[in-house]
């Protein structure tokens, strides 16, 4: 996490130098007022005749002016840099998110990825927002505050830093313990999150399968780990904010001794000792608020540390050999949700090219496609010879335009109102305000869930793979509009391999070959008409949900 976070410094640094310039100009003009004060009442001390009130207002008042412009300076630049830093950040995660193997996003479960896209993201936009530009506008005030203090009055150094041993050892301390409590506290939170959303999604199953206590159960176990991890981070930052506070008060008042000792030997004048005093009011504020912000770049550390780990992630294994042909072929295919616990077993089949088939899909054991196990092709190649379309659907932020060529980049608006025309959208579609150009996703024009996923259909049929993949595709369309939308479908991908999952048996009557899983194995395979004829457990289903459509 260290590196990282020097690589992004190192690759952003004439940002970091810009803020730091700023700040140390910032600084030099916050350090006027203090002076002009101290050598207004030198001169008052003297009875000099020369004295200028106005001269020192004057001067004060220009300090402070440039001060306020300097400082709006260095929030802005400092805010720009934290925008960048953070886009940087989110454009490789998302980047790398979208590369994962689907099974690791799976195993991982819906909530783990959700809570490294919104809450950890979070925290780490407020440290590269706020917390590093921060501290290094503290770093640069402590360095500033410093020297003036050295060339001013140096015998104050002493009070100025009297509390620091202590800060140091408590900090170290704290440091110590803190960054893996906050990982752990992270961890926590985001699996109690997963278990949320886990129940949220899946409520009909664990309704059906009388599973809501040992679910409440499970839930409560993770908000009370969650909470005994939160509530550790509390105690550790109980302990170490006190000893932290001893460093605005003990400065000041060791400067207030020593500048009443050190006038009374005449070893100062009134200009040091007031200098020096303010100076070191001055310097306690910056080095409170840069321990505070270290502890709040903590939690951006653990997160950090959490979409870093993202990358660590093992790419697949990828094999020589490219497809000979676009037969899709499965070979002692198995699946399983737990280890041990398999789902399907031993699956093996053929599809040849053109062929409608209804099945569900697989896990581990072999895929090829045209010859080349498709767990080892490079993932563009995957992509480009089979693509997927689930019943979760996306609307991604952008023009309507923007949302169907993701699948293709470079694609005219021909080619999109015709993918558009053949899922039955374009209707709706010429109907948008600024039809293509209407800016959908969040912000935008709200699209009804069937329209969002006949959106997602739109981009299957852009990118034209010879294999379709449809899990549920139209499940969130009546029977109707589903049915009409499956023939237009058919016309656009006539020739096409496509392997349709779907509850509606609708779906499996109008394909070429059918497979009928019982026990997680393959039991049927046939047509419609086919296993219609050998009156087994295809033909009891068909019949069971005719009766009840």
């Amino acid at each position: 996490v260290n590196k990282e976070m020097w690589t992004l410094l190192w690759a952003h640094r004439w940002g970091f130098f810009a803020v730091a310039a700023l700040q140390l100009l910032t600084t030099t003009a916050a350090l006027v007022p203090p002076r002009a004060f101290g050598n207004l009442l030198d001169s008052l001390k003297k009875n000099a005749s020369d004295v200028s009130l106005t001269t020192t207002i004057l001067v004060v008042s220009t300090a402070l002016i440039f001060q306020a412009i300097f400082v709006y300076g260095t929030k802005v630049r400092a805010s720009i840099l934290g925008e960048f830093v953070l886009s940087s950040l989110r454009e490789r995660f998302v980047s790398r998110v979208i590369e994962l193997p689907p099974h690791v996003v799976e195993r991982a479960g819906s909530g783990e990825l959700l809570t490294r896209t919104t809450t950890d993201i979070d925290h780490i936009t407020w440290a590269v927002r706020d917390a590093v530009p921060v501290i290094t506008i503290c770093l640069v005030s402590i360095a500033g505050i410093s020297t003036a203090i050295a060339f001013t009055a140096p015998a104050f150094l002493a009070a100025v830093f009297i509390g620091i041993p202590v800060v140091i050892a408590a900090t170290r301390w704290y440091l110590r313990r803190s960054p893996q409590a906050y990982r752990i506290e992270t961890s926590s939170w985001a699996i109690a999150n997963s278990v949320l959303v886990e129940t949220a999604e899946s409520g009909r199953t664990i309704d059906a399968l009388r599973l809501g206590s040992a679910r409440v159960a499970r839930t409560e176990a993770s908000i009370s780990r969650w909470i005994e991890w939160e509530r550790y981070t509390l105690r550790l930052r109980s302990r170490w904010f006190p000893v932290v506070e001893l460093n605005y008060i003990l400065p000041v008042s060791a400067a207030l001794l020593m500048g009443s000792y050190f006038y009374s030997q005449g070893m100062a004048s009134i200009a040091q000792i007031t200098s020096g005093i303010l100076y070191a009011q001055m310097l306690a504020g910056p080095i409170e608020a840069m321990l505070w912000w270290i502890d709040e770049l903590q939690t951006g550390k653990a997160s950090l540390s959490r979409l870093l780990g993202i990358q660590e992630i093992d790419d697949r294994e990828i094999r020589d050999g490219q497809p000979s042909g676009k037969e899709i072929a499965g070979n002692q295919v198995r699946y399983g949700y737990r280890s041990g616990r398999d789902v399907l077993k031993d699956l093996s089949f053929m599809v040849t090219p053109g062929t409608k088939l209804a099945i569900v899909g697989p896990n581990s054991g072999t895929i090829t496609v045209g010859g080349a196990e498709i767990g080892y092709m490079p993932v563009e190649d995957a992509r480009r010879n089979v693509a997927l379309v689930t019943q979760e659907h996306h609307v991604f932020v952008g023009t309507l335009r923007d949302n169907v060529v993701l699948a293709k980049p470079g694609a005219s608006d021909e080619e999109v109102w015709a993918a558009l025309a053949a899922v039955d959208a374009r209707d709706w579609a010429e109907q948008l305000p600024e039809k293509l150009d209407t800016e959908v996703g969040s912000g935008g024009h709200r699209l009804l869930p069937a329209q969002a996923q006949q959106l997602a259909l739109s981009r299957l049929v852009l990118a034209d793979p010879h294999t379709l993949i449809l899990d549920e595709a139209t499940s969130l369309l009546d029977q109707q509009a589903a049915k009409h939308l499956e023939a237009s479908l058919a016309a656009v991908l006539q020739g096409r391999t496509v392997i349709a999952i779907a509850h509606r048996l609708q779906t499996a009557h109008d394909a070429d070959l059918i497979a009928v899983i019982d026990d997680g194995r393959i039991t049927e395979w046939g047509s419609h008409a086919e296993l219609m004829g050998a009156n087994g457990a295809y033909a009891d289903l068909w019949r069971s949900w005719r009766d009840e459509n």
